[in-house]
C-alpha cells in the first residue's frame, strides 16, 4: 500500500526533481478519505472570492467560477512537488489590491493592472526561489515597515467588509452572528478549555470556520437575507469566455510596460505577507514533528517559493485572480497537522492528507449542489475570512514591531497604505524610519525596551533565522 515504505530519512517516497519532490497519489502516499470529505465542504471557503471577481472586474459568475478552479487546479501542486502544507489565498494583500484596481477604470485597463501584478509577483517569487535569497530581501525591510504593512492589510481587510456599501449590509444578521460564532470558537478560552476535555468539541474547534459557514446557510434563509437553493447535476464554469475575453493572450492583449513599473510596491507588500506565511509554515511543522518521529516533513522554503511563484505567474495569464496564490491556508494547514499528529492510523502521510484535502475542494468546484447551496451565502463566507484574517493581521503586525517607536511608524504607514496606495506607504515609512533611527535605518530602535516579552522575540528571531537557515542552497 502506498504509504507504507519510508526512505532512509523517515520520508515518504518521492521521486528528486530539483528542488522538488514529486508525490502522485496512491503511489508515494495513501489517499486520505477523511480529509478528501472535508475538503469537499471547505470548498465554500475558496468560492467565496467569486462576488469578489464579480464587483472589482465585472466578471460573470460562470467566470469567476472558472477562475476559481484553475486556482484550485493549481492548489495540487504543493503535494505533488513535495511542499507539506495545504495552499491558500494572499489573504491579508486581497483589500490591498482591490484598493490598486479600483484606481484604475472598469474594463481592460484594470485588468491590464491585475494581470502586471500577479505576473510581476509570480516572477519576483520565482527568481528568490531559485536564488536563495527571500530571507536576504526581507532583511533589508526594516521592522516598522513591515509591521505597517501587516497592520495595514489587516485594517484594510475589516474595511473591505463595512466600508459603506461593504458586503456587510447585504446580510448584517447572518454575517454578525456568524462572525461571533467563528471568533467565539476560534479565540474564547473558556471553548478552547472545552476543546481539551471533549473530543466532539476539538473535532469541531478544528475545522476553523468551517461551522459559522454551516451556521450562515442554515441563518440567512430564517431571517430573510438569502435564499436556500440546491439544485442537482455538475457546474458549467465558463473557461471559453474566459480564454476569449479575460486573459492577456485573448481579446484583452497585454498590459504596458509602465503597468509592470507600477505595480512594483504592490508587489514588495504582498510579498511581505507572503514571506510572513512562509515562517509560519515553518513553525507549524516544527511544533508538529515531535509528535510523528516516523516521518520526517521537509519543508524547503526555496521550494515554497517556487511552487507560488509558479501558480501566480500562471494564473497571471490563464485566468487573473484578486485572491493571488500564497503560499499557506494557515487554519487548514493547522488542521490536517493535528490529525496528523495522533498517528499513522489516522493519516499514513502528512502528503496524503494535504492532498487528498485540495482534490476534495477541488471536486466540490464541479459538484452543482454544492455550489448552489454555498452561493447566495458567498459574501457572508468571504465577510468571515476577512474578519478573522483582520483580527489575526492586526496583532501580526504589531507583534512584528519592536519598540513603540516601531508601532508609531508602522502606525503611519498604515493608514497611508490603505488611503494612499503601497508606493506611497513605502516611501512614507522609509523617509520615517531614516528621520527616526538615522544610522541604526535597518537596525530599528536599539534604544528603547522590547515591546513584547523578550522570549518571545528571541523565539521570533530564531523561527525567521531558521527559516533561512534550513534552505538548501540559500
Amino acid at each position: 500500500m502506498a504509504g507504507e515504505r519510508r526512505t532512509a530519512t523517515l520520508e515518504a517516497p518521492y521521486i528528486p526533481v530539483w528542488k522538488f519532490k514529486l508525490r502522485i497519489p496512491f503511489v508515494h502516499y495513501r489517499f486520505e478519505w477523511a480529509d478528501y470529505i472535508q475538503g469537499l465542504v471547505m470548498c465554500a471557503v475558496c468560492l467565496s472570492i467569486i462576488p469578489v471577481l464579480q464587483d472589482t472586474l465585472g466578471m460573470p459568475f460562470e467566470v469567476a467560477l472558472a477562475i476559481v478552479i484553475l486556482n484550485g487546479f493549481l492548489y495540487l501542486w504543493h503535494s505533488f512537488l513535495g511542499d507539506p502544507v495545504v495552499p491558500g489565498w494572499v489573504t491579508p494583500a486581497i483589500p490591498l489590491l482591490i484598493a490598486y484596481c479600483v484606481t484604475f477604470p472598469m474594463g481592460p485597463e484594470r485588468m491590464h493592472a491585475l494581470i502586471a501584478f500577479q505576473l510581476m509577483l509570480g516572477v519576483w517569487c520565482l527568481f528568490l526561489g531559485a536564488t536563495g535569497l527571500a530571507r536576504t530581501v526581507i532583511g533589508l525591510i526594516p521592522r516598522a515597515v513591515k509591521s505597517g504593512v501587516i497592520l495595514g492589510a489587516g485594517i484594510a481587510a475589516i474595511q473591505l467588509i463595512f466600508k459603506e456599501g461593504g458586503k456587510f449590509y447585504s446580510m448584517p444578521i447572518t454575517i454578525s452572528v456568524c462572525a461571533l460564532v467563528a471568533l467565539f470558537m476560534m479565540y474564547n478560552p473558556a471553548f478552547r478549555g472545552w476543546s481539551k476535555r471533549s473530543a466532539s468539541i476539538k473535532l469541531l474547534s478544528n475545522l476553523g470556520i468551517l461551522p459559522a459557514i454551516v451556521a450562515a446557510i442554515v441563518i440567512a434563509p430564517l431571517v430573510g437575507e438569502a435564499p436556500f437553493e440546491l439544485k442537482w447535476g455538475f457546474s458549467q464554469p465558463a473557461f471559453a469566455t474566459l480564454w476569449t475575453d479575460w486573459v492577456p493572450w485573448g481579446k484583452l492583449g497585454w498590459p504596458p510596460f509602465m503597468m509592470y513599473v507600477k505595480s512594483i510596491p504592490l508587489v514588495l507588500a504582498a510579498y511581505i505577507v507572503i514571506f510572513g506565511d512562509a515562517v509560519q509554515a515553518q513553525g507549524i511543522i516544527r511544533d508538529a514533528d515531535a509528535k510523528r518521529p516516523d516521518e520526517r516533513v521537509d519543508y524547503n522554503p526555496d521550494r515554497a517559493h517556487l511552487v507560488v511563484g509558479a501558480r501566480n505567474a500562471v494564473m497571471s495569464v490563464m485566468g487573473p485572480d484578486v485572491s493571488m496564490c500564497g503560499p499557506i491556508w494557515a487554519a487548514m494547514t493547522v488542521v490536517t497537522y493535528e490529525r496528523w499528529k495522533t498517528g499513522r492510523e489516522s493519516m499514513d502521510s502528512i502528503y496524503g492528507g494535504i492532498g487528498s484535502f485540495r482534490w476534495g475542494t477541488f471536486t466540490g468546484y464541479w459538484l452543482l449542489p454544492i455550489v448552489t447551496m454555498t452561493r447566495p451565502i458567498l459574501p457572508a463566507a468571504l465577510s468571515l475570512t476577512m474578519i478573522i484574517q483582520g483580527f489575526v493581521s492586526v496583532y501580526i503586525g504589531a507583534r512584528e514591531a519592536k519598540s513603540l517607536k516601531d508601532l508609531g511608524i508602522g502606525g503611519l504607514v498604515a493608514g497611508i497604505l490603505i488611503s494612499k496606495g503601497a508606493a506611497w506607504a513605502f516611501g512614507a515609512g522609509l523617509v520615517a524610519c531614516f528621520i527616526v533611527y538615522a544610522m541604526d535605518f535597518f537596525r530599528g530602535d536599539t534604544t528603547s525596551a522590547p515591546l513584547w516579552a523578550e522570549d518571545l522575540q528571541r523565539a521570533l528571531d530564531a523561527e525567521a533565522d531558521t527559516l533561512a537557515g534550513e534552505a538548501p542552497g540559500s
